[in-house]
């Protein structure tokens, strides 16, 4: 499948206009089109990010290079996307909060004893 009709595809799926997602990825409406319809085929890094993160989609699942099952969910590939843009103050809260997390048995294997 081609990047042309992965793309139009996710966007289909998300229930999203071109226009809606045009404006949310910070691009023309024109732009995407042409993208979709494989009229423009090298979209920068930056905007396959930016697309990646919108469509919940690792950049692989983007590029049409599926990862095995058995690699990370695609939720958890946009969050560490996600981090490596936080400022460093931010970062540190979020490390607390897992810290935190991981700290805290889960109901379910305290209910187990």
């Amino acid at each position: 499948m081609s990047f042309a009709i992965r793309l139009k595809a996710l966007r289909l799926k998300s229930g999203k206009s071109l226009q809606d997602v045009a404006d949310a990825l910070e691009m023309s409406k024109g732009h995407l089109w042409d993208l979709e319809m494989g009229k423009s085929t090298n979209p920068s890094a930056e905007l396959l990010k930016k697309m990646s993160t919108y469509f919940r989609v690792s950049l692989a699942t983007l590029a049409g290079e599926e990862p095995a099952a058995n690699e990370v969910n695609e939720d958890l590939r946009v969050m560490f996307r996600q981090l490596q843009d936080l400022d460093p103050k931010t970062l540190d809260i979020v490390r607390v909060i897992l810290d935190r997390n991981s700290a805290t048995p889960n109901k379910s294997e305290s209910d187990k004893d």
